[in-house]
């Protein structure tokens, strides 16, 4: 049984948004050689629900038993979150600004993670897999390591078999994820990030300037379709949106 994130488990249950972070974390899975015997997607009333489509037909086109969760009368607990309040809207800016609190879904991944750990334990795999990365920290309290680390450790002691938390991007920025992306094939072009859940991605919102800003420090062509109103990238970076640091 692995011990620690950093240690890769024989089989899994994915939490698996269909955005781009847990797409490339599946892609890296499988070319390790772990068993996915589950892949879930939850519908929490999130505005952006247009990700679970994506879920959908990348697990398809990789054989994955993959299940969606209808949990959306759940919302009405979630206050003013722009994700899930139609009042509320999702604010343009960089994923690091005061504005992104907006988007906080209050404890969003613990009652993802607690879904999939019931499924993980039906199906007595080794652990739950999920993508947070290294610049969710910010904005997000339910991707700090200290919250993740104190999760695996409550999931651990939750049932007779044994199941823990495996968080392999815990140490590694967007940028690195695109750079994966490449390593493993994974289609990046068919992920969804936009907060917004348009047609297409706005361009403007946090998680679309992270996904911009991500192909842009790696180097790597964008191939997300924008909004036409949309910035483009050297807008951007003369708005001081973090494009051009490394």
């Amino acid at each position: 049984m692995p011990s620690s994130e950093s240690a890769v488990p024989n089989s899994v249950v994915a939490v698996y948004s269909g955005g781009m972070d847990s797409t490339v974390m599946l892609y890296q899975l499988l070319a390790e050689g772990v068993e996915i015997k589950g892949a879930l997607s939850v519908d929490y009333g999130q505005k952006h629900r247009k990700e679970i489509d994506s879920a959908k037909r990348i697990a398809k086109k990789l054989g994955l038993n993959h299940r969606v969760v209808d949990l959306r009368t759940i919302s009405q607990l979630f206050g003013h979150s722009g994700l899930t309040d139609a009042e509320t809207l999702i604010p343009d800016g960089h994923y690091e600004e005061e504005s992104m609190k907006q988007t906080v879904v209050p404890n969003r991944n613990m009652i993802l993670i607690s879904v999939a750990t019931a499924w993980a334990i039906s199906l007595e795999v080794d652990a739950v897999a999920y993508a947070a990365h290294s610049g969710d920290h910010a904005i997000y309290p339910d991707c700090r390591e200290s919250f993740a680390s104190a999760l695996d450790a409550a999931i651990r002691q939750c049932d007779w078999h044994t199941v823990s938390l495996y968080r392999p991007f815990v140490n590694l920025s967007k940028k690195a994820i695109v750079e994966l992306a490449e390593k493993y094939g994974a289609p990046l072009e068919e992920t969804w990030s936009c907060y917004k859940g348009g047609e297409l991605h706005c361009g403007k919102c946090g998680t679309c300037i992270e996904r911009r800003e991500a192909f842009y420090l790696a180097k790597r062509s964008d191939p997300t379709q924008y909004e036409p109103d949309a910035p483009g990238v050297d807008e951007l970076v003369e708005a001081g949106w973090h494009l051009g640091e490394s």
